[in-house]
């Protein structure tokens, strides 16, 4: 609200731009003496007194008290959602130099919200673009300008803060950021079911990546329980492409794919073809698993292809470890290689995981060439990005592999080791050593058909 001398010049022109007396304004409300103390800036007007003017002189109840025309915030609203729908089906740069241009406006206009919600595009285009550093920023930003809104309204910039610093590599910090905000909503009582479906959704793979897989278990059960409460298809499909993860750690393959499918269901209708995209990603990776490696080749090249146009380099380079992957597993070394190079091209700036499984696959792959020192020097790097990110799960793995390369070479302290290294870094079921598991919310999750969830893991 500007400030009462502002506001009441701004009363006293329309008034007569309208050829009122100030009795004609006042009445029946309030007194013409009111309108006069209100005119000459000596009273500060309270919301209801000019929601009542604004009434009275034709106009908005925003145009009287900041002086903005109403249709200014309702197109510059507009404007984001085309901005959104870009990013959604566009490429990230194109639609970051829209939300920008916006950011602008919202604050030519000092219209707080469209600000926040400008800031928050910049963030999930700088996410996709793999600016990691940029998004964090950004979400910061968002979450600054919502600092004295309801915790609901800020668990996006809060969930996208956690995703940037969970693909840096940041694991345990983005579980913490994810928990602690679960854990305040439920506290609070504004368990409100989209913030939790989007937060949730969003722990499960760290907690994945770092073996906790009975807490992410017991997050999917949750989060499919909300879903029925979630009125946005988008993150219902979200939600879904998550909890597939869930059940390719249970080893339920048929689950995981219906999952995806559901997912990229959604998608398709809503033609959001960076998420479309994504689900191709992970259906190939579930038929990799399922030992269908040419079908699986076909949904990750259609997944690299998608995102190479959108030019997300981030999420680009994962997928193509993934289908080095399947490259190697089909004997094609060469064309696995040079995927890899690709991506350790990179560096690990936009996080370690990934580049790390780079390793990784460059040590098996050396091992089946016959060549142990070269696959020790892959292994010993991959150990090294891997033990900055927490990921226990991986950790643990790639010292089963180093310690059996060590083992055959006739190495046998050091295999042992590495396989005691490798116990190490075995995380306890269901925990992130990062304390107790966030409490659930006030609600009896039922409902979810086909499974019985005993002592957090489905039977």
């Amino acid at each position: 609200m500007d400030e009462p001398g502002v506001i009441g010049r701004r009363v006293q022109r329309m008034r007569g731009e309208r050829g009122l007396t100030q009795k004609q304004l006042a009445e029946p409300a309030y007194t013409p003496a009111y309108v006069s103390t209100l005119e000459s800036g000596k009273v500060r007007p309270s919301e209801a007194a000019l929601r009542f003017l604004a009434g009275r002189l034709g106009t908005s109840y925003e145009e009287l008290a900041t002086g903005r025309p109403a249709h200014l915030a309702t197109e510059l609203r507009l404007a984001l959602a085309d901005a959104q729908q870009t990013l959604a089906t566009g490429a990230a740069d194109e639609a970051a130099v829209r939300y920008r241009q916006l950011l602008d406006e919202a604050e030519d206009l000092t219209l707080v919200p469209e600000q926040a919600e400008a800031l928050l595009g910049l963030g999930d285009c700088a996410l996709e673009s793999g600016e990691l550093t940029l998004a964090i920023t950004h979400f910061e930003a968002a979450e600054r300008l919502l600092a004295d809104e309801p915790l609901p309204r800020r668990a996006r910039p809060i969930r996208g803060r956690a995703v940037a610093h969970l693909l840096t590599g940041e694991l345990r910090y983005a579980c913490y950021l994810l928990e602690s905000t679960i854990d305040e909503l439920g506290t609070s009582g504004l368990a409100d079911p989209e913030a939790l479906v989007l937060l949730y959704a969003a722990v499960i793979g760290p907690y994945i990546d770092m073996g906790a897989h009975a807490r992410a278990a017991h997050a999917a059960e949750l989060a499919l329980a909300l879903a029925p409460q979630v009125s946005d298809p988008a993150l219902v499909a979200g939600m879904h492409r998550q909890v597939a993860r869930t059940f390719l750690a249970e080893g339920r393959v048929a689950d995981a794919d219906a999952s995806l499918a559901k997912a990229q269901s959604i998608y398709g209708q809503l033609r959001l073809r960076a998420d479309l995209a994504q689900c191709h990603w992970m259906r190939g990776y579930v038929q990799a698993q399922n030992g269908e490696l040419e079908v699986a080749e076909r949904e990750l090249r259609t997944a690299r292809e998608m995102l190479s146009a959108r030019r997300a380099a981030l999420y680009t380079a994962q997928v193509e470890v993934e289908l080095a992957d399947v490259l190697r597993r089909l004997g094609r070394y060469g064309e696995a290689a040079e995927l890899l190079a690709g991506v350790l091209e990179l560096g690990d700036r936009h996080g370690a995981v990934h580049a790390g499984g780079a390793h990784r696959l460059l040590g098996l792959m050396a091992e089946e060439r016959g060549e142990p020192e070269a696959a020790e020097e892959h292994y010993v790097q991959a150990l090294a990005l891997l033990e900055r990110s927490g990921a226990t799960g991986d950790l643990a793995d790639l010292c089963r592999l180093l310690g059996d390369l060590l083992r055959r070479t006739g190495r046998t302290e050091a295999a042992l080791d590495a396989y005691r290294t490798g116990l190490g870094h075995r995380a306890a079921p269901g925990t992130t050593t990062l304390g107790p598991a966030p409490a659930a919310p006030a609600f009896r999750p039922g409902g979810v058909s086909g499974s019985r969830w005993v002592g957090g893991r489905a039977t």
